[in-house]
């Protein structure tokens, strides 16, 4: 495909399309752009640059989120060039989830960040905090007194 047959707002929509089919490794229902991952898209010509911004500093996955990013960017037919580069600043923040990434986080068993941990099994607000720490830093460790359910839920940052 010619670059000249696709213009500028086509690209940018082909690009987070494609950043859209990439997860996080840790919770694979949920993609890096409604995790609020990707802090900036920058198209020249057929080369991409990808501003990713990691949940937490030294998170493991945010390497293999890069690598994914570049490969799916660099899967489009126009693109001869991907870089996802980390960024550290603007700090990510539990706020840059989107709808669609907290209702993804539901169903995987995460409750999303909050001032209270809300099941995400019944709904119920009548949890606790078992556990400051998760599986991972992002998440901790919560169980719910109605339904009697452990789950997990993302911290607020």
């Amino acid at each position: 495909m010619s670059l000249r047959g696709v213009g500028r707002l086509a690209r940018y929509d082909d690009v987070m399309q494609a950043l859209r089919e990439v997860s996080d490794p840790e919770m694979p229902v949920v993609s890096i752009v409604d995790l609020g991952i990707v802090e900036r898209v920058a198209i020249e010509d057929d080369r991409v640059v990808v501003d990713l911004l990691p949940t937490f500093t030294g998170c493991p996955a945010v390497g293999m989120m890069a690598r994914a990013a570049e490969a799916r960017i660099r899967a489009l037919p126009w693109v001869r060039e991907a870089r996802a580069a980390l960024r550290l600043e603007p700090v990510w923040s539990s706020e840059r989830i989107n709808e669609r990434g907290r209702l993804a986080l539901r169903s995987l068993g995460v409750a999303p960040p909050g001032p209270v941990a809300v099941c995400p099994y019944c709904g119920s607000r009548h949890t606790r905090v078992t556990a400051a720490f998760g599986p991972t830093r992002c998440r901790m460790a919560c169980y719910c007194d109605e339904c009697r359910n452990p789950f997990e839920q993302m911290k607020a940052v």
